[in-house]
């Protein structure tokens, strides 16, 4: 019983959160603002919670583990959570049914951990579905508009799609194998016909919900109409938990069939990089612009999934660490002038440095991290993937790499322009920041700094790995 307790801390303590938030809903309630200061101060406490008193180990005969890196990445999926429960007070502050939004958020995260930690496919798969159905209804918060319905349905009928091919993968696969543990499948696994054909399936399940090129069609529409923060949770934290068990099955589970996946791998970075690239270029709404941004981000996560162990693994998270901060950042300013003009058009953004200090350099800050420019944190990020994806001396696959970031520099610096150069007759007003909200942006643009120049950041995770 004490190990049940204090191996699966993390699962436990996101549970009785969603309990004591349905309490209080069942109860007479509470005003927003307050209710939300607690739901900051408790996601605090849970972020801060996660570096103590853990235990590794396993339980349910290997279906459920922890170790000091499992441990880890759910403490980055934490510290985004309560990331956007700062960034995103004034919308959170209007909403009519906020505690209904944390609830589907923490229950998704509560997915995402479970996730984290399967050890069997049919831990994964009710994982996947728990960090999955949650987001398809916050999506939809955004109850007023037309748009905020078709982004939840989209979300939906995509998920379902891949649940269904994520789910005939793994009836090949235990009919290949005669088992769905993680431990057991390498030794079972081979380069036949059918085992090939099972992990097909199976790739393409990730690649859904990766956004990988061409598995992409649903990203930019429900990033779109969903609220920015749903959009946040889905373009961070969303593809973060799936990427860091991703890495993980590839070098573990499918390890003798390294050879295939590799070139798989290959073949869809460079083509998610460069479709990514090539339709943020023509992007005018902030919110599409950000989304073909993420999935040529994931493109570059994929080089580094390429790479040997243990440098590919420290590479994906490290970057993952860094897109947080440097995504929520641009986020959390799309955010706040979203909630209080309306406005979500790059033009919109021409002279917002005028009447906007503050958020013009947190946003050119995150755009230089996602862009890679030193000395932020995305530089050494995507520095840490290239070298990661190099390990396998695939020269012609890195210099690929290497050009689409050239390329993705002409539409982040297209941005900055517009917010410093660009001369606007009606520019943004100057706007009233939470105080809520420019303290996450502080954390993200101190994290953007201060994670990259930290080389003992890297090296943690590097001796996790």
């Amino acid at each position: 019983m004490n190990e049940l307790l204090t191996i699966m801390k993390s699962e436990w303590v996101i549970s009785l959160l969603i309990f004591l938030l349905l309490f209080i809903k069942l109860g007479k309630g509470m005003k927003n603002e307050s209710l939300l200061l607690l739901i900051q101060v408790l996601l605090l406490l849970n972020f801060i919670g996660g570096f103590f008193f853990n235990t590794e180990g396993s339980l349910f005969a290997g279906m459920y583990h922890s170790t000091a890196l499992i441990i880890l990445q759910k403490n980055i999926l934490s510290l985004g959570v309560y990331l956007i429960s700062l960034l995103f007070a004034d919308w959170f502050k209007r909403s009519e049914h906020l505690t209904e939004y944390f609830i589907l958020m923490l229950s998704a995260l509560l997915g995402m951990f479970f996730l984290i930690s399967s050890g069997n496919l049919l831990m994964f798969f009710l994982a996947l579905e728990l960090a999955t159905i949650p987001v398809a209804a916050m999506a939809n918060f955004d109850l007023g508009k037309k748009i905020s319905s078709e982004a939840a349905m989209k979300m939906i009928l995509s998920s379902a799609f891949s649940s269904g091919i994520l789910l005939f993968g793994i009836s090949l696969v235990y009919g290949a194998t005669g088992t769905i543990n993680f431990a057991e499948l390498p030794a079972q696994m081979n380069n036949g016909p059918l085992h090939i054909l099972a992990f097909v399936f199976l790739f393409t399940a990730f690649a859904f919900k990766l956004s990988v090129v061409p598995f992409h069609l649903w990203t930019a529409d429900v990033y779109e109409g969903a609220p920015m923060a749903t959009t946040s949770f889905l373009s961070v934290l969303s593809k973060g938990a799936v990427a860091f068990i991703f890495i993980s099955t590839l070098n573990k589970v499918f390890l003798p069939m390294q050879e295939i996946w590799y070139n798989m791998v290959m073949i869809l970075s460079i083509l998610t990089m460069i479709i990514g690239n090539l339709f943020a270029l023509r992007q005018q709404n902030i919110k599409r612009f950000l989304a073909f941004s993420s999935i040529a981000q994931v493109g570059f996560i994929l080089v580094g999934v390429s790479g040997k162990e243990p440098e590919s693994t420290a590479s994906v998270v490290f970057f993952i660490l860094v897109y947080l901060f440097s995504n929520l950042a641009a986020f959390g300013v799309a955010g706040i002038i979203s909630a209080m003009t309306g406005k979500e058009n790059v033009n919109d953004y021409k002279g917002l440095y005028q009447t906007n200090p503050f958020l013009s350099w947190v946003l050119a800050l995150a755009l230089f991290s996602l862009a890679g420019i030193p000395p932020t944190a995305g530089f050494f990020g995507k520095l840490f993937l290239l070298t990661a994806g190099g390990t396998k001396a695939s020269y012609l696959f890195i210099t690929i790499a290497a050009l689409n970031m050239i390329v993705s520099l002409y539409y982040y610096l297209r941005v900055i322009r517009a917010v410093f150069m660009d001369k606007n007759e009606e520019p943004v007003e100057k706007l009233v920041v939470n105080p809520s909200a420019r303290l996450g942006l502080l954390i993200c643009g101190a994290g953007i700094l201060l994670t990259g120049i930290l080389s003992w950041v890297y090296d943690y995770i590097q001796s996790l790995c």
